[in-house]
């Protein structure tokens, strides 16, 4: 999606909140519970995120699958990246969005000298929204970044 989708979806659900369209419905905290970042390179793609994020992906086998998790806490959505047969990088598809909070202008910084393509500068979407960018990681996804602040 781009920042234009992306502006345009905003739009449209500040207008069903002010229908009152979704009064008396329940709904899931998140529409999102988990996202899978399929990868090549295992090692190369751990390294990538690990540095670019400075944290410390947890790697564990999973039959014949090899996954490298994001920290987050039971009653967040996390995710992980993911090695094994039926996982393919792409440039094209699902558009998924990382927490960058607040250090969204660092994170940007360490992803060309870590083997990534930044391909749409930060970004303000809008004041209330914060920015956003998008990169190309080390295994040919595209991947967004999201900070509510700067």
């Amino acid at each position: 999606m781009n920042l234009m989708n992306l502006t345009n979806l905003i739009n449209l659900l500040k207008f069903f909140n002010k229908l009152n369209i979704n009064k008396g419905v329940k709904f899931m905290a998140n529409a999102i519970n988990w996202f899978e970042i399929p990868v090549l390179d295992f090692k190369r793609a751990q390294k990538f995120y690990n540095s670019i994020f400075e944290f410390e992906l947890f790697e564990q086998q999973m039959g014949d699958y090899v996954m490298g998790f994001f920290p987050g806490d039971q009653s967040g959505v996390s995710g992980a990246i993911c090695h094994g047969e039926g996982y393919k990088p792409s440039e094209q598809g699902t558009l998924v969005y990382l927490n960058a909070d607040g250090k969204l202008d660092d994170v940007i910084g360490r992803i060309e000298t870590n083997g990534g393509k930044v391909v749409m500068p930060k970004s303000l979407v809008t004041e209330e929204i914060g920015y956003i960018a998008t990169f190309i990681d080390t295994e040919g996804n595209k991947v967004a970044l999201h900070s509510p602040k700067n």
